[in-house]
């Protein structure tokens, strides 16, 4: 999908989305990763997360010296593409412009990995999201960990409550993923990925 037009006068030259699922219930999920490191993001910028927009808590404010929206989609974590193409079409913004963070179970707890593009790798966020813009988005991932039990089901485990360690290891690299993004937002991932992954 493709989306032409000049960009809102009043609106963004980038979107920011961290996926995860709403509700206290899921707030220390692994798969909830995204939504927290938005929500470190957002406080380091100053960018307040409380508008109910676009299926999303979203707010709009300056990154890196470019014009940002913050989503965190509302819809569940299997419709987030939903959210996001609701977004992107208001706004007028290429999939190229909109970074998408997200947790990845084939990464160590706070590991990053930064792409400029790329399949759904079995992430049912991902998948939604490609569904509604195409895969041409950059993402960032951040390690939840390998599941330790191969009989564990999957679902299951994404939905499972992060150890103290865990949650110590990924925050630490919540820091580098807002320098990344700066880097993305002006045109530079080739940098992050350098720097990051």
């Amino acid at each position: 999908m493709r989306f032409f037009g000049r960009i809102r006068k009043t609106g963004c030259e980038y979107i920011i989305a961290g996926l995860g699922n709403p509700g206290e219930k899921y707030a220390k999920t692994r798969h909830n990763t995204g939504f927290n490191a938005l929500d470190y993001i957002a406080g380091r910028a100053d960018i307040s997360l409380k508008q109910l927009k676009h299926m999303s808590l979203s707010g709009r404010g300056i990154l890196g010296g470019k014009s940002v929206l913050l989503i965190k989609p509302q819809t569940f974590m299997n419709n987030s593409g939903e959210a996001v193409a609701d977004a992107a079409r208001y706004y007028k913004i290429p999939p190229e412009k909109v970074v998408v963070i997200f947790d990845d179970i084939s990464l160590e707890p706070g590991q990053i990995r930064i792409k400029r593009r790329g399949s759904d790798g079995g992430h049912n966020g991902i998948k939604s999201v490609i569904d509604h813009i195409g895969e041409d988005f950059p993402r960032i991932k951040i390690g939840i960990g390998v599941k330790q039990n191969p009989e564990y089901e999957l679902a299951d485990y994404v939905l499972s409550k992060l150890t103290a360690d865990e949650i110590t290891k990924i925050t630490a690299n919540f820091g580098n993923i807002y320098a990344a993004l700066e880097l993305i937002i002006n045109d530079e991932i080739d940098r992050a990925m350098n720097l990051y992954n």
